[in-house]
């Protein structure tokens, strides 16, 4: 067991990130309990009360063990952006080092953590105008015309989204309208955080990753995501539709509503998750490659393994 680093205010925070299903929550919670650490969860979708199983929340044992942050403090629909992570983030963080504490960041969402370890450009404000242009050819066009306008304009942006994230997808291309300049450009003009960060990222062979997302997934079938996934789409049916239900386009439930919309088969809605979730493990390995400065070690494969790891992590953090 290590110990906890002096309480002076702007000790290094130690961060675990990595690609979906990479073993992040186990070993987050290990080096908690080590140090008697607060985690704070960068995972954009835990946020949310309704969303348990599809977000692959911690067991309920592990959240009474340690104390979470952004887990269950929202309800579908209420706004909370990358920014809003970032600034909240970094005050809780100096709140928990103001308590004698260690904070650890954990999560995969690529730019609640860009925010947070990087910090944020000044982005123009929205431009109601332009935004309903963007509505009116993604309803006429689709999203994947738009995607590749994205592309050819500012291709780094693009390597971390998809067709299927509008949202991100319009406003990148709203910025650069009208700024004239892409959000890749902006985000060389950051406004830098006080903090200090040991970043550590999990790695493993993409076949190994790809194995343990599909058992993910069909662990989470046995586990009822049919039955959440059906209790979301009944509850929050007339907002699936709009911007305000961002967080219900998750993979893992959007292909379940298409399969209740009557789009595809069951069994084509899991080979869906299984190769959207490959996907998205693929563009947060990619992101977190070219635009964080993260120190890569193995996954580790079992319990031994992630207790060692996390000794690991705990004794650099505390020699930092």
């Amino acid at each position: 067991m290590c110990a906890s680093s002096s309480g002076k205010a702007h000790k290094p925070v130690l961060v675990i990130l990595g690609p979906t299903a990479s073993g992040k929550t186990s070993l987050a919670l290990a080096a908690a309990q080590q140090i008697d650490a607060e985690i704070i969860s960068a995972d954009s979708r835990q946020i949310y009360r309704e969303l348990t199983i599809g977000s692959a929340k911690p067991a309920e044992a592990a959240l009474m063990s340690v104390r979470h942050h952004f887990i269950n403090e929202k309800t579908i629909g209420e706004p909370f952006t990358a920014g809003d992570f970032a600034s909240q983030a970094h005050e809780r963080i100096l709140d928990i080092h103001l308590r004698g504490k260690d904070a650890i960041v954990a999560g995969g969402s690529t730019l609640y953590l860009e925010g947070l370890l990087k910090g944020f450009a000044d982005l123009p404000p929205g431009d109601p105008e332009i935004r309903r242009e963007l509505v009116a050819e993604l309803e006429k066009y689709g999203s994947e015309k738009l995607y590749e306008r994205l592309v050819r304009l500012d291709p780094r942006q693009a390597s971390t989204l998809d067709p299927t994230k509008t949202r991100r997808l319009m406003r990148s291309l709203e910025i650069i309208a009208i700024s004239g300049r892409t959000v890749t450009e902006l985000q060389q003009f950051r406004k830098n955080p006080t903090l200090t960060f040991l970043t550590y990222g999990l790695s493993m062979p993409r076949s190994q990753l790809y194995e343990r997302i599909d058992r993910r997934v069909d662990e989470m079938i046995i586990s009822g995501l049919v039955e959440e996934a059906s209790y979301l789409y009944k509850k929050y049916y007339s907002l699936l539709k709009t911007e305000k239900a961002a967080a219900l386009k998750t993979v893992g439930y959007q292909e379940i509503f298409d399969h209740f919309d009557g789009l595809t088969s069951f069994e084509q809605a899991v080979t869906l998750i299984k190769q959207h979730t490959r996907n998205y493990a693929k563009r947060q390995l990619t992101f977190f490659k070219n635009r964080l400065n993260v120190n890569w070690v193995d996954a580790p494969g079992d319990l031994a393994a992630t207790d060692a790891l996390a000794a690991y992590c705990c004794r650099t953090l505390v020699e930092a």
